[in-house]
């Protein structure tokens, strides 16, 4: 496309009157065209940018989960999503508040205990003279204080039942830590921490299932966020290759219109074009032999002998062929400066077959200037 804009840019504009209003205008629609594709361009690297990061996403994590045997199902629009991931979310905080109404059970059960009573509230640290407290236990703990953060309301309570049972642990393990092992308080803390365990030992396999459970629907809800961008992306795709296509046509029509106002192409620029016909590839001669063919239904370019005659061609056709030819031996001319001059056998025998060629198409081409058409092979 770039190289198109720069064609109508550089076109050769016949210097009549009112022309020079006409180039203004002409490079007005163009670099309108170049503002659009800079922002197109931009679309571009966004899409690719996020197939990218999808594609590792998925060698990393996706690749292995038994979700993916949904990928192909119907993606939701966002609002659904949203409304889905709501009620996933509340019936999980039931759940959730369901277990930990359960593990509130087992904790009363505990803290009615005979031997609860010095586990029940903050540890006295003064009143008892403990003064190295602090320097042994990191983190203090009470069933006074589990119990308040369990029946908070301001979202600074447990999220959820593995924290509370770490809490619980770590009343009777801070009192194990900074007690000896034959004081009573020791003693009482371990036998209360081996009744514990056997309770949530018991309740264990709820809480379990509900973490399972909640790491699928993660999974699913990260899934389907995931099919959800990919069909947005996919959808801007389509938009971008359809803006690209409008502009395409916007941009032949704008180089139509320029090259209908050209000046004529001298006799000598013709025989210029034909010799740079003569120079371009196989590959490259096959789509100038195209472009003649656009605006000649007749002329069979692919055939395997066509009549050329530069002559006979219109201005249109002329001035379309110095484009291409100009930009195809630009690119060869790169090309065979970043190969070297390496050369061997084989590229020796195709020069020479390639300059046989060239000299059948000048030859060719010089006698249509003396408007007599001649068969130019292709093979």
């Amino acid at each position: 496309m770039d190289a198109s804009i720069t064609n109508v840019r550089n076109v050769e504009i016949g210097k009549h009157k009112g022309n020079a209003d006409q180039v203004e205008e002409f490079q007005s629609c163009v670099d309108d065209i170049f503002t659009k594709v800079d922002k197109l361009e931009q679309r571009v690297n966004e899409v690719e940018l996020f197939y990218l990061t999808a594609s590792k996403r998925q060698l990393n994590g996706y690749k292995g989960s038994s979700v993916l045997k949904d990928k192909e199902r119907h993606v939701a629009s966002a609002k659904k999503q949203q409304q889905d991931a709501s009620r996933r979310e509340a019936a999980a905080a039931k759940r959730m508040q369901e277990l930990m109404r359960q593990f509130g059970t087992i904790l009363r059960q505990i803290m009615q205990h005979k031997w609860a009573g010095p586990f029940l509230h903050p540890v006295d640290v003064e009143g008892l003279g403990l003064h190295d407290y602090y320097e042994v236990i990191d983190k203090p703990m009470d069933f006074g204080t589990i119990k308040n953060q369990m029946e908070a309301k301001d979202g600074t309570g447990y999220k959820n039942v593995r924290e509370i049972c770490a809490d619980v642990r770590l009343v009777f393990k801070n009192a194990m830590k900074y007690n000896d092992e034959r004081h009573d308080v020791h003693v009482m803390a371990k036998t209360l921490l081996g009744k514990f365990e056997e309770k949530w030992l018991q309740l264990l396999p709820k809480v379990a299932e509900e973490e399972k459970r909640r790491e699928e629907e993660e999974a699913e809800a990260q899934l389907d966020m995931q099919l959800a961008q990919e069909a947005a992306h996919a959808k801007m795709a389509r938009e971008i290759s359809n803006e690209l296509y409008d502009i395409d046509l916007h941009l032949e029509e704008i180089r139509e219109m320029v090259i209908q106002k050209c000046r004529k192409m001298s006799t000598e620029e013709k025989r210029k074009l034909g010799a740079a016909l003569s120079r371009l590839s196989a590959e490259d001669l096959s789509k100038a032999l195209e472009i003649v063919a656009q605006n000649n239904p007749s002329f069979q370019a692919t055939a395997e002998e066509v009549d050329l005659d530069i002559d006979a061609q219109s201005e249109s056709t002329l001035w379309r062929l110095k484009f291409f030819v100009k930009d195809a031996l630009e690119v060869q001319g790169k090309s065979s400066a970043s190969k070297g001059d390496n050369t061997n056998t084989n590229t020796t025998t195709t020069a020479t077959n390639n300059n046989k060629r060239k000299k059948e198409i000048c030859d060719a081409i010089a006698k249509t200037a003396k408007k007599k058409s001649k068969k130019l092979p292709l093979d």
